[in-house]
């Protein structure tokens, strides 16, 4: 855990939670970001929006910082969440996949 005392996961553990079946991804960036390259099969929930609930969600942004508000605001209304630390930037940078809005590779901005 971080000093917030909210779980993150590592990109690899949350690509292995995701294909596995175990969560689902949450995107909570804006939808020019989103659109231009996203995590296959991510959920889109800008943070500026009501965040769904519910399911087991690994939250995702660009570098980390705006899915870990969005598990806090999660948190305060009783939901569990995990956001990936380094965010889409990190999960390229692992050579995982990432397409834009035509499901074709995309990039992350």
């Amino acid at each position: 855990m971080d000093d917030s005392s909210h779980r993150r996961v590592s990109v690899a553990e949350a690509h292995r939670l995701l294909r596995d079946g175990k969560a689902v991804l949450v995107d909570v960036r804006e939808t020019d970001e989103f659109r231009a390259g996203h995590a296959p099969g991510a959920l889109h929930a800008p943070l500026s929006r009501a965040l769904p609930g519910g399911r087991d969600m690994i939250l995702v942004c660009r570098s980390g910082n705006r899915s870990r508000q969005a598990v806090a605001l999660l948190a305060a209304r009783g939901i569990a969440a995990v956001d990936v630390i380094g965010g889409m930037r990190d999960w390229a940078a692992q050579g995982l996949p990432v397409e834009d809005a035509y499901g074709v590779p995309g990039v992350v901005i």
